[in-house]
């Protein structure tokens, strides 16, 4: 979902208009009802399927890089 859609849908920006440096933002995340199973959710740390967000080191672009 785009910030156009999350304006639209929810009436708020994903982030606050005038920023500062150096100060950290949780941009606004709409709730994401696809769940994984409660197994699969314990291995990757997260049930909500929009948050499992692999780190896979030195790789670029998502890809494992054995």
């Amino acid at each position: 979902m785009d910030h156009k859609q999350i304006l639209a849908e929810y009436g708020i920006l994903p982030l606050p208009k005038d920023t500062v440096e150096a100060m950290a933002y949780v941009p606004f995340q709409p709730y994401s009802p696809e769940l994984c199973k409660p197994a699969s959710g314990y291995e990757k740390g997260t049930i909500f399927r929009s948050l499992n967000k692999p780190f896979y080191g030195g790789a670029c672009g998502g890809e494992r890089d054995d």
